[in-house]
């Protein structure tokens, strides 16, 4: 009886310490611990280990890295633009190296503060294929290393633009923008909206697509006198439409002199020349014949040669046709359409016509001393208006024949466009 009074006891005993250890742990008191030997020593590392996805009885769960790469592997016709970078969520990036597979320089980037992204601080180039490589060291320590690659847009993909009048040049006051592009752009408002014009005097300008790659800026009237004009086309990683990026970004800044106007009227058979509105000279002229009337309306002068060859073959005329002449030099030649209207010295057999009846292939012929004067102080992208021939107006394309649409109508594109 009293061994089994003893053995009570401690039975009883022990279920009151058990009670007394739960009530403990009830009340917050968790300096007991059921594991004594990892409470009393430091947690081991997981460095090196396999990532785990349940609690253990210690250590706890490291979460897998979720890795964001731009470009991502083996995508080809990147767009140069987009850069590169690569993003690290529950770990860091380290020994990014992004370099062309054939050579040449690394491309620069820079590491947010907390270590997670690298980002590249300069464009990719075109037509490149790329090694990229990475490591990515999570929560625990581990790293891994990965290596990708890409190719950005090809040659074939690549669009450029160039623009007239060029960086620097100094033209008349009716010379309008133009643009033109290598490839066709099926998204022109992307475009226009990527081209900035800073016109120095204020005047508002307006677009007219020619075509897919031709395109035209001009102001309601001529550039004011002595007006800065700078385009700036931010072009670079444009999309053009059709898979076509722009590959570049391109300003030219141009000046103009003073408004130079040519009025020539075939009823009077003369000149007038305005500076500014000021009429400066007079000059009796001849013009086309029956035949071959001289344009009407405005043209600009496109270029100007001392001595400019003529051949009756670049019109159409061969021996024995009517109006045909053989080659020639004329002088003090200014191109006034792309079809061979000039306005230059009339050849001598002709000066006795000047000032009284037509008798060019639709030119405008001076005496020389006028001829000498009209070269000398007129200038590329000055402005020849004529009047009174009959005959239509010159074409936009046949050289700058832009001031013959109506500002109202200027802006609306072409059916081709």
């Amino acid at each position: 009886m009293g061994q089994i009074r003893t053995a009570g006891r401690r039975h009883k005993g022990a279920i009151v310490a058990v009670l007394a250890l739960c009530s403990a742990v009830a009340l917050g008191a968790i300096g007991v611990s059921a594991v004594p030997v990892q409470a009393e020593s430091a947690l081991p590392s997981e460095s090196g280990t396999p990532a785990r996805t349940g609690e253990g009885p210690a250590l706890p769960v490291v979460k897998a890295v979720e890795l964001s790469v731009v470009p991502e592997d083996g995508v080809r016709e990147v767009n140069p633009a987009d850069g590169a970078s690569v993003k690290a969520v529950n770990g860091t990036v380290r020994n990014v190296s992004l370099i062309p597979v054939k050579g040449g320089k690394a491309v620069s980037g820079t590491t947010s503060p907390d270590g997670s992204t690298w980002s590249a601080t300069e464009p990719l180039a075109f037509n490149t294929q790329y090694s990229y490589s990475f490591t990515v060291v999570d929560q625990a320590g581990r790293e891994t290393t990965q290596e990708r690659g890409f190719w950005t847009v090809s040659a074939a993909n690549e669009a450029d633009a160039a623009i007239f009048p060029r960086n620097g040049a100094v033209v008349g006051s009716g010379q309008p923008i133009e643009i033109n592009f290598s490839e066709p752009v099926a998204n022109k408002a992307a475009v226009e909206q990527a081209v900035k014009i800073t016109v120095s005097s204020g005047q508002p300008v307006a677009w007219r697509w020619y075509s897919d790659r031709k395109a035209r800026i001009r102001p309601e009237s001529f550039w004011a006198s002595n007006t800065q004009v700078t385009v700036d086309m931010q072009l670079f990683g444009l999309d053009f439409g059709n898979k076509m990026i722009g590959n570049g970004n391109i300003t030219s800044t141009f000046k103009t002199g003073p408004q130079r106007v040519a009025v020539v009227d075939d009823v009077t058979k003369t000149m007038n020349v305005y500076i500014d509105g000021v009429l400066v000279k007079t000059a009796p002229v001849t013009l086309g014949s029956p035949d071959w009337l001289s344009p009407t309306g405005y043209a600009v002068i496109m270029e100007q040669e001392r001595n400019s060859k003529f051949n009756a073959g670049s019109i159409g005329l061969k021996p024995g046709d009517k109006g045909y002449y053989p080659p020639l030099v004329v002088e003090y030649a200014n191109r006034l359409t792309t079809s061979g209207v000039y306005v230059h010295q009339a050849l001598e057999s002709a000066w006795g016509a000047v000032g009284r009846a037509n008798v060019s292939h639709g030119c405008v012929g001076l005496l020389p001393q006028d001829a000498q004067w009209f070269f000398s102080t007129m200038k590329t992208g000055d402005v020849v208006q004529v009047l009174n021939t009959g005959a239509p107006a010159v074409e936009p394309l046949e050289g700058f024949g832009d001031w013959n649409i109506a500002w109202a109508s200027y802006a609306k594109a072409l059916a081709a466009a």
